[in-house]
């Protein structure tokens, strides 16, 4: 009897040794091909994720205007929406909420940057008027800052043709003339910068309110309201990528270029950007000012119903 009580006692914890007792909970994260993923790939291969009981699928969405549709389909349980393009969505009556912040501005900031063709004539602001910018999304949140960047130099922003495209794209239409300029993202903007297809004309977003949200997590809001423990697990995972990011630069750097299929010193002048989780009314009260000036709004939006705690 003893014996079969030692081999019992063997074989459960053999049970326990092969792995988890509780499955892990699966989500699907829609993503963009940028370099803030970083955080979300880093806690992926160093297992914070799994930490934290989440198994996380990563899904392509090549526009970011694209992520509500993702969400609303089902085909993705969080997505990574610029400010701009979520508020839009619910101001437009889509059930869908932000779940967490991902980045903000920074007065330092170089990875984002206005490129114009070294012929197109563009020396200032003023010489926009008439020109063709190629976007990443309209009504996203380079589009939108872009506009509010004239605005600020006192351009007239209707007066530019806009073309969306995705980033990397952004050098072959460039190159081909299809556009005078493009508002890029590092580590594409380097890219096309060391081709000579373009040159730097401005860091533009040093120029905005600090503290803006750029991307936020966002899932549909009966996805939150199911999924606390799931949310709570996400951000605490995302803040380890988000703090090794910041420890290990290049590391980070080497994990984003192996992931985008870029050569590794495409990355190299990429700057880690600052990624925070917690969202507040005040890293969304910009946007909707701007976007109330550019039309983007209708009527009155409460910042405050879109924020999961």
């Amino acid at each position: 009897m003893k014996r079969y009580a030692v081999l019992a006692m063997a074989g459960l914890l053999a049970s326990f040794a092969a792995g988890p007792v509780h499955a892990q909970k699966k989500i699907t994260f829609g993503h963009q091909q940028v370099f803030d993923l970083a955080p979300v790939l880093l806690a992926q291969e160093k297992g914070f994720f799994a930490k934290h009981g989440l198994e996380v699928v990563l899904k392509p969405i090549p526009i970011n205007s694209q992520n509500p549709a993702a969400l609303e389909s089902g085909e993705v349980d969080i997505a990574m929406p610029t400010a701009s393009v979520l508020l839009q969505a619910v101001n437009g009556g889509l059930d869908i909420v932000a779940v967490a912040g991902y980045s903000e501005t920074i007065k330092t900031d170089s990875n984002f940057g206005i490129v114009v063709r070294p012929d197109s004539g563009i020396k200032a602001p003023a010489d926009f008027v008439g020109k063709k910018v190629g976007v990443p999304g309209l009504n996203a949140f380079l589009h939108v800052m872009f506009r509010e960047w004239l605005t600020m130099k006192g351009v007239d922003w209707k007066k530019v043709e806009f073309v969306e495209t995705v980033f990397p794209q952004m050098e072959g239409i460039l190159k081909a003339g299809s556009v005078d300029a493009v508002i890029a993202i590092q580590p594409f903007m380097a890219r096309i910068i060391g081709s000579k297809t373009g040159e730097l004309l401005s860091n533009f977003i040093r120029d905005m309110p600090e503290g803006m949200s750029i991307t936020v997590f966002a899932s549909k809001k009966a996805w939150a309201d199911k999924n606390q423990d799931v949310i709570k697990a996400y951000r605490a995972a995302f803040e380890e990528g988000a703090a090794y990011a910041h420890a290990h630069p290049d590391e980070a750097r080497a994990t984003v270029a192996k992931f985008l299929k870029l050569p590794p010193p495409a990355v190299a002048a990429v700057s880690i950007p600052k990624f925070n989780t917690k969202l507040t009314e005040n890293n969304l009260a910009s946007w909707v000012k701007i976007m109330k000036s550019q039309g983007m709004l209708r009527g009155d939006l409460s910042v405050k119903n879109i924020i999961v705690p």
